[in-house]
């Protein structure tokens, strides 16, 4: 899997892109990391992405010409994903869909806005973390390519490691979990998870990961 992140921080990806579970399955040749520096499209001195929005108002409007020439130049052959916060909200399901891609490409927005064009003629879907506003599309970027690379096949050493996680199957959360010493400061284990029994261990896992999604998922999935 190829991975083009189109940004005016390709700095901002380095450091996280070089460390753990993306850094390893890179190594591993299951994904490629290209990071394309939005300034590279620019055709003034001063390299300038932004200018001042139509109709008046605060704040500055990224260009569109940059993100459509760096696309053009990507010619990429899987989905173009618009970091928003007018995004629809990233979920496990979207992850998924998009780890079987044969590349993804990633646009980064910053300052006020992205000129609207760049969402309804270049990129293929808007994606958000969630109802709120960050300095800038890299955070998102980084946690849907993170999301995404752990999800290939071997990225994670142990094949099942990501069938255990949170919204693996639909909707619900993962059981807690524990590890030595048994006992730290006269907490304990429970006692279910020490027996032995794989049986009541599987129900206890079970039982718990439905009490967790009822209580702390609950408002959101009426």
């Amino acid at each position: 899997m190829k991975i083009n992140i189109v940004t005016i921080f390709p700095e901002f990806f380095t450091g996280p892109l070089g460390l753990s579970i993306p850094a390893r399955a890179e190594r591993a040749g299951l994904v490629s990391y290209r990071l394309v520096d939005l300034r590279d499209y620019t055709h003034d001195r001063h390299r300038t992405v932004d200018d001042v929005p139509y109709g008046g108002g605060a704040g500055m409007v990224m260009k569109p010409e940059p993100f459509f020439e760096a696309v053009d130049d990507l010619a990429p052959r899987g989905p173009v994903v618009l970091l928003s916060a007018r995004g629809r909200p990233f979920r496990h399901d979207d992850a998924v869909r998009l780890s079987v891609q044969p590349d993804l490409t990633l646009l980064c927005g910053h300052y006020k806005d992205v000129d609207q064009r760049v969402a309804d003629h270049l990129a293929t879907e808007e994606i958000s973390l969630g109802d709120f506003v960050l300095s800038g599309g890299e955070y998102g970027a980084l946690a849907v390519t993170d999301a995404v690379v752990r999800l290939l096949p071997g990225a994670l050493g142990d094949h099942d490691a990501a069938a255990t996680d949170s919204f693996y199957d639909g909707a619900q959360l993962s059981a807690p979990s524990y590890t030595r010493p048994a006992e730290y400061r006269g907490y304990e284990v429970p006692e279910v998870l020490r027996s032995g029994d794989h049986a009541r261990i599987d129900r206890w896992r079970m039982e718990a990961a439905e009490r967790l999604t009822r209580e702390r998922r609950a408002t959101e999935r009426e």
